[in-house]
Formats: structure tokens, sequence, C-alpha cells
């Protein structure tokens, strides 16, 4: 085995970092009115600065800016593509616990044909021009504009049919990641969900009952995936992050990946899978066998959850246990999502993240060489 020189890289993460309690009260401080968006601007190229320096330090080669500029994972990104609006809204989809994320409901409220430019584009020039090494983007998948909502988030109104969205998203989506190319990005993710919502019996029951065919979403999904994709230099790597909810260390969704497995490994295009393995709530790793050669999946053995540190012992064990579906070479290592899906973040320290992400530096150089 050997180390690897381009994305994913043996040892890698999913993205997104805790914010410091710095950059907590500057935001905090925005949105009472005590400071200007210049002002936390300022904070926020501070502290990712900071977490870049971090980053290199523990011996990664994938570098991100921890999503440290967005209250959200998917909302802030998706609410800033022409034609979708966010409103006040009662979460459908929920976390299992009582505290919730933000309620609200990213919709579409006009045909989804124009496209500029995207903010987002500057956050990743940010670590660009402030690291030596990759430079990694992270933005949701276009399914999040759809599944968590269904017809309230893209109106009949808007669209009478839902294939016609599909098609328009994915082209908006293609436009957008080949400008995030265009400014020298050749990492990029697309945050998954909703495709290992569609392995748990309750959300697929709950898809049925507003009227939508499973089988039918995840056709669509897949062709929107793929769509966002078309037009990319030859150098870039699109990886895909797949996990059942991440919100201060709880969950949405449980079950293996077995009902969506050959159609995410052999019809959607992506070079490579961030695949959440930290619990039995994702299942075996029997659904491997179907990743065609030249494909890569990143193990999320290690949780983002606790601040508990894994054993090195048992995750060589487990990774020589997914070596048995998909030859070692196709593997690395990561943890299972990212450690501030939102700006509350999952309940562990800042000293633990770090603990976890050198160590997975550590055990892949044990592992690959």
């Amino acid at each position: 085995m050997s180390a690897r020189s381009k994305p994913p890289f043996r040892a890698d993460h999913v993205g997104s970092l805790l914010r410091s309690a710095a950059l907590k009260q500057a935001r905090a401080d925005r949105d009472s009115g005590a400071i200007t968006p210049a002002a936390l601007k300022e904070i926020e190229d501070r502290e990712i600065k900071i977490l870049i320096g971090k980053q290199e330090a523990v011996g990664l080669k994938s570098i991100t800016d921890g999503e440290n500029r967005r209250k959200s994972w998917q909302t802030d990104f998706i609410s800033a593509l022409p034609g979708i609006e966010t409103v006040p809204f009662e979460r459908k989809v929920k976390f299992q616990g009582g505290v919730q994320p933000q309620q609200v409901l990213t919709r579409v409220a006009r045909k989804l044909r124009d496209f500029d430019t995207h903010p987002m584009i500057e956050h990743f020039k940010f670590v660009q021009a402030n690291t030596k090494q990759t430079a990694k983007m992270t933005i949701p998948s276009p399914s999040a504009v759809h599944f968590r909502d269904g017809r309230d988030a893209v109106p009949e109104s808007v669209y009478p049919d839902i294939n016609e969205f599909y098609n328009d998203l994915g082209q908006t989506y293609r436009k957008t990641v080949r400008a995030f190319a265009d400014a020298g990005c050749r990492y990029l993710q697309l945050d998954e969900v909703n495709l290992t919502y569609l392995c748990d019996d309750n959300l697929i029951a709950k898809v049925k009952a507003r009227g939508e065919d499973p089988a039918a979403l995840l056709k669509g999904y897949a062709a929107m995936i793929n769509a966002s994709m078309s037009d990319i230099p030859d150098d870039m790597t699109i990886s895909m992050h797949l996990c059942r909810g991440n919100f201060r260390s709880t969950f949405i969704a449980s079950g293996g990946y077995e009902p969506v497995a050959d159609a995410l490994f052999n019809t959607i295009n992506v070079h490579a899978y961030f695949m959440e393995y930290d619990s039995e709530r994702a299942g075996g790793f029997e659904p491997l066998r179907f990743v065609p050669k030249g494909k890569m999946v990143v193990l999320g053995l290690v949780t983002s959850k606790t601040g508990t540190l894994e054993s090195k012992d048992e995750l060589k064990r487990r990774i020589d246990e997914a070596s048995k579906f998909i030859p070692l070479d196709q593997l690395c290592l990561s943890p299972q999502c990212g450690f501030a899906s939102t700006d509350e973040g999952n309940v562990l320290a800042e000293d633990e993240q770090w603990a976890k992400l050198r160590m997975i530096v550590e055990l892949a150089d044990e592992v690959w060489g």
C-alpha cells in the first residue's frame, strides 16, 4: 500500500470543525448589532487561519475552513442560490431527542434558471490562499433542497413537473460546481444525507405517506448529482459524504446502505465516498462489494459525536473487516461526520477534536504507509 498524492487522502476529514468561543461571541454580537458584518469577517478570517494551521499541524492534506462562516452546513449555501428563499417553518424530519436545529424552510420561489456566482466561492479562495495543502470545499448535495420538506420546498405552482425541477436544479449545481473549479477548486465534496435516509424504514414510510416514490427519488437525486459534476476539469475530485444526521451529537436515521448501494456506487459518478461507519446504525461493510475499481471509499470509523478516543487496534480490525469486501488500496480513513454541522457543534472539546484527527493521520500512516 502507499500514500496518496491526490484526494481523497489516506487520512482525511469530512470538513466542519468546532467554532471557537471568540467566533461564537462575534456572531452573537453581529446578530445583536453590536458589531458590523465587516468586523465579523475580520474575526472569521483570523479564526479560520488558526484552524488551517491546526489542520496542517496534525498532518492533514485536505484543508477546509471548518464551515466556520456558516451557521448551518446546508441552509447558508442553499439559500444563496438564485431563486431560493428561506422562511420560518416547523421541521418535519427531526433529530432524536428534544432539541432541533433552526426551524426554517428553504423553498423554491421561482424557476431555477439563473446563475451568476455564489458567495461561498470567496470562502474557498480564502482557504486556498492560506494553505500549501489541498483546499477542500464542502457543499450540500442538491437533494437537500427537496427531501426534508418535499412539495413544501418545491411548490407545484412553481414546478408542476418535479422532473423539470430536478433538471433545473441539476443545471444550477453544474454551473455552481464549475464556478468553484474556475476559482481553482480541485477537491469538492457533496454532503449527502438523503440517500442514507432512504435506507431508514421510518423515513421511507414518511416519503410514501406524502405521495412520493422512494425509488423515483433515488433516480432523480442521482441524476441531479451527475448533472452537478458534468462540467468539471479532468483533474477535479468530487466526493460524497453520507451520514444519518449530525446535530449536537444526535442523529436522525438508521439502517445499512444495502437498499441504495448499487445505485450509489454504480449510477452516481462521484469519485469517492465518505461513509459513516462509527456505529451499528450504519450496518455492515457488505454493501462495499458494489464499489467498482477506480472509486475510493473513506471509512468514517472515528465518531465525531463524542470525545472518547477510539482504540487503534479496534480501528485496524474494522479496516481489515472492510477490506474483505473492497481492496485495501481503495480505502482511506476519516471521522464519520464533521464536528460541527451547525454553529452549536457536537458535544466534545476542541482538544478532543484535534486528538481524533491526529490519531487518524497516525493510523493511516501505520496502515497504508
